[in-house]
């Protein structure tokens, strides 16, 4: 684990270091489609496995339940940081 977050944060440092390079500055597309590829290939891995598929329902059921109280706790944090911060009057 933290062999990942150690190359995202050398990854962090060259893409400030190298920020004026015109060519890192179109890579977006390139990088998003890799992206949707990575999750392509992650989904087949998934539909493959046996036991997943087996347990779908629940493990479906949990999967939801994190992403709507993830999405509840952004929206919170969000709305607060926003009233914090960038409202002149007091939210409520």
């Amino acid at each position: 684990m933290f062999t990942v977050i150690g190359i995202m944060f050398a990854g962090i440092a060259a893409g400030y270091l190298l920020r004026k390079i015109e060519l890192l500055q179109k890579i977006g597309k390139p990088i998003s489609y890799t992206i949707l590829l990575l999750l392509f290939l992650l989904g087949i891995s998934v539909g493959a496995n046996k036991d997943i598929v087996d347990n779908l329902v629940t493990l479906g059921g949990q999967a939801f339940l994190l992403a709507l109280a993830g999405t509840v706790g952004s929206v919170l944090a969000g709305w607060g940081v926003y009233c914090l911060f960038f409202k002149e009057r007091s939210c409520g």
